[in-house]
């Protein structure tokens, strides 16, 4: 399978620059199995497509302050993103920078302090900073919010909200689980008093997830490595979910790499979600059957990446391509800003609205 299977050509101008004034006011497009066909509804339209018993998986990742920028000492000007705090003011970042630095070179940072160079892990950078508080504290107030390159601006004080779910809560992200985005408190209530039923995960969203595929040939794709967390609660409420008759409902590509991640295989064949903490690199192709989730909520994604190719796997490539096309035709808001999709699987024997 090749990176080139996964090409599609989109109008510069749908790339959404901006959130709406309102989080639930975007559109959503419908994709049930084919032959259904695509339905352009709006994103408040979830309430009427839920069932009681339901339940819908939140990342809830918050996005920390991750861009820095500061100069060396021969003068020359660094950025900084922070990839994962790592305890003890101690971090992983990508820097750009004309030279690469050399191990116990240092970094005078703008935001003052300074951030010395451990040495390298990968293509990252291992940093310690010395700064008058905890990393994380610190980065509150000198770090500046990482919006994804696609988005042509420096960030404003809207974004400080507005790039963080309205469930946000465990810090360590540097990108947002951006499907959940679109759900705010007068929606949430919506959905709580039709019957359905919320589950968070948590999985902190790297700087990798805005590096390209690199190669062509897919077999040679190494993912970046993330950390999630699937408890025992959400374990057990999506076990009695299933058993009630109610689907699952992932928010977002990150609830789907985190729940595939904790599920085993078990001795009799069987696929089984466990309770899991830890890193995962799952990387999903089509020819991957995923089996935790009933649906999913997500974003449109960047052509040739590896979101768009795990959405394959999921509602079949002929089929997401289907609904890009009908997407662009219809001026849909694309990527992190931008408008939705309601996915089901191409295995038409699990129910779609």
């Amino acid at each position: 399978m090749k990176k080139s299977d996964f090409h599609y050509d989109l109008p510069p101008e749908l790339i959404a620059q901006a959130p709406l004034a309102e989080r639930s006011a975007s559109r959503l497009l419908l994709v049930p199995p084919a032959p259904a066909p695509l339905e352009d509804r709006h994103f408040r339209d979830l309430v009427d497509l839920l069932a009681p018993g339901d339940l819908l998986v939140f990342n809830d990742t918050r996005v920390i302050p991750a861009r820095l920028f500061g100069q060396k000492a021969t003068g020359g000007r660094v950025e900084i993103l922070i990839e994962r705090l790592l305890g003890g003011n101690q971090a992983r970042a990508q820097l750009g920078v004309s030279k690469s630095p050399k191990t116990g070179a240092r970094i005078a940072l703008d935001a003052g302090g300074e951030a010395e160079v451990l040495g390298r892990d990968g293509e990252f950078y291992v940093l310690q900073f010395h700064v008058p508080e905890s990393l994380e504290q610190w980065l509150l107030h000198a770090g500046r919010l990482p919006l994804p390159p696609y988005i042509q601006r420096a960030p404003g004080q809207d974004d400080a909200e507005r790039y963080q779910t309205v469930f946000a809560r465990e810090v360590g992200a540097v990108a947002a689980p951006t499907a959940g985005l679109h759900f705010d408190e007068s929606l949430l209530a919506a959905l709580k008093a039709k019957g359905v039923q919320f589950g968070h995960v948590t999985l902190h969203v790297g700087a990798g997830t805005f590096q390209p595929v690199r190669v062509d040939d897919l077999g040679q794709h190494v993912m970046h490595s993330e950390w999630l967390n699937v408890g025992a609660e959400l374990v057990d409420a999506i076990r009695q979910t299933r058993a009630a008759g109610g689907r699952v409902i992932g928010v977002g590509t990150t609830v789907v790499r985190a729940l595939e991640s904790a599920t085993r295989t078990s001795e009799t064949g069987e696929r089984e979600l466990q309770p899991y903490a830890g890193e995962t690199r799952l990387f999903i192709l089509p020819g991957y059957r995923i089996t935790a989730v009933d649906a999913l909520v997500t974003n449109f994604h960047l052509p040739e990446s590896t979101l768009l190719m795990m959405v394959s796997a999921f509602s079949g490539q002929d089929r997401i391509f289907q609904a890009y096309a009908h997407a662009i035709a219809e001026r849909y808001r694309f990527f992190s800003y931008g408008d939705a999709m309601l996915l089901f699987p191409s295995d038409t024997t699990r129910e779609a609205p």
